[in-house]
């Protein structure tokens, strides 16, 4: 039997409501499973951020995308993405192009080696969530994305 969130942070006393007990396991949880990403994605040289825009450019196409773009998909909110995509074609994952007819618009697109890096990881990225998430029954993962979606649509101001 798996130990309860009170029981992993030791804690004594009952929670104050049903809400703040769900509340500090997702928070604990993400934790947990941000804690694993990191560790993973950092053999490859990546973060968990630097991941995501990889696989965002990848899905945009050869015309890739703009900064505003890639930080509006992004799944973790960044104030800086500018630095990190200098960081990212520092390290030769991407290429950012003036555009030829909209000299405001400077599209960032994969390089040959950004591409080859993201497809590379499909698989291991595919059995890093297997063993996170597939002792759940596909019931159960249908619920918790139905769940996660109902808390995100309240917490999204738009």
């Amino acid at each position: 039997m798996s130990a309860t969130l009170r029981e992993e942070i030791q804690q004594q006393r009952p929670f104050r409501s049903l809400e703040e007990e769900a509340a500090l396991n997702l928070y604990r949880t993400t934790q947990l499973l941000d804690d694993q990403n990191d560790a993973f994605y950092r053999q490859y040289g990546l973060t968990s951020t630097q991941y995501n825009v990889l696989r965002i450019l990848r899905g945009a196409g050869p015309e890739g995308l703009g900064r505003n773009d890639i930080r509006e998909r992004l799944l973790s909110r960044m104030p800086d993405v500018t630095r990190l995509l200098d960081r990212m074609e520092e390290a030769g994952l991407v290429r950012r192009e003036r555009s030829a007819s909209d000299r405001r618009c400077v599209p960032t697109v994969l390089t040959g080696k950004g591409r080859s890096l993201v497809d590379e990881l499909d698989e291991p990225v595919a059995a890093l969530n297997q063993r996170q998430f597939g002792h759940l029954t596909p019931g159960q993962l249908y619920s918790l994305i139905e769940t996660l979606t109902q808390i995100r649509s309240r917490l999204n101001p738009e």
